[in-house]
């Protein structure tokens, strides 16, 4: 079974992002969406992440269309979307779907190492959270409705103790 490093994304403005380059960081992988009801979440992550990314804290976000055509625009529209509204600065991917026969890899990956409730594996709406600790383990998945703030306590608990 590959692990998470083994993965490689496409972010918003094509670049390729390989995942081995976050070996060490705690992630925070998160499937948006900007007409969703919450995308304010987005605000959220964004004071997530200036207040634990120096301690090594990482968050991606991953646009998907597939919950009620909530994620409509281009790359270009998604991104200045973010900025402006909630001044995302965390990476976001080019837009992917996260079920079905065209779900990316590290989607497929992130829903069968960790079972949602009742051990679904099917990412049921926008905003899904997967975290993952510093040497590549999952360590939570956590429904749309959890906000961000509250996974602040684990994320502390996963970061460097140097660094905490």
């Amino acid at each position: 079974m590959p692990d998470i490093y083994d993965f490689s994304i496409e972010t918003l403005n094509g670049q390729a992002l390989p995942l081995a380059g976050y070996r060490g960081k705690v992630l925070l992988l998160v499937n948006t969406a900007c007409e969703c009801g919450f995308t304010a979440q987005l605000g959220a992550l964004e004071q997530l992440y200036q207040r634990y990314r120096d301690q090594g804290l990482e968050i991606i976000g991953f646009p998907c269309n597939q919950f009620g055509g909530q994620e409509p625009g281009n790359a270009s529209a998604i991104g200045q979307f973010c900025q402006k509204n909630f001044g995302v600065s965390f990476a976001l991917s080019a837009k992917i779907d996260v079920n079905g026969a065209n779900a990316h890899p590290l989607w497929r990956y992130l829903a069968a190492a960790k079972p949602g409730l009742l051990g679904s594996r099917r990412i049921k709406w926008n905003f899904t959270k997967f975290l993952i600790d510093g040497e590549g383990r999952i360590r939570g998945r956590f429904a749309p409705y959890v906000k961000p703030a509250a996974l602040e306590r684990v994320i502390e608990s996963l970061l460097p103790t140097s660094a905490a």
